[in-house]
């Protein structure tokens, strides 16, 4: 019998090593590169990829990866402090508090991107 219960996703990057820097020394996940891909473990047990794809490379329109947490306003001070930058996107900056939160219906979010431009999230866990 076929068994697809264990699975993973991943996206692309321009720059494989920038890549683990950023989601390894600054979000302090654990990463590993093995034969030039860069796997992003989570402490649940999951892991995400990260591909290199160079010039090729186009950022991802859509939020890659989704980081729940229990306070979304001190992870995001925390995350800046570490040179993190949070955006504020058209259309809910008076719903995006001075702290990057976005506060306008459903979780309280946060999104910011990835040295390859793709778009990541701190959101408020269920």
């Amino acid at each position: 019998m076929v068994d697809l219960g264990t699975s993973f996703s991943g996206f692309s990057v321009d720059d494989v090593d920038a890549a683990r820097t950023f989601y390894g020394d600054v979000l302090g996940l654990d990463t590993v590169v093995e034969n030039g891909i860069l796997r992003i473990r989570f402490a649940d047990g999951h892991h995400v990829i990260a591909y290199p794809k160079g010039p090729a490379h186009v950022p991802a329109t859509f939020t890659i990866l989704n980081f729940s947490v229990d306070d979304v306003a001190a992870t995001v001070a925390e995350l800046r402090a570490r040179g993190v930058p949070f955006e504020r996107y058209a259309g809910t900056p008076a719903e995006t508090d001075e702290d990057f939160v976005f506060r306008g219906g459903g979780p309280l979010i946060a999104w910011f991107t990835d040295p390859a431009g793709n778009i990541c999230s701190i959101i408020a866990a269920d």
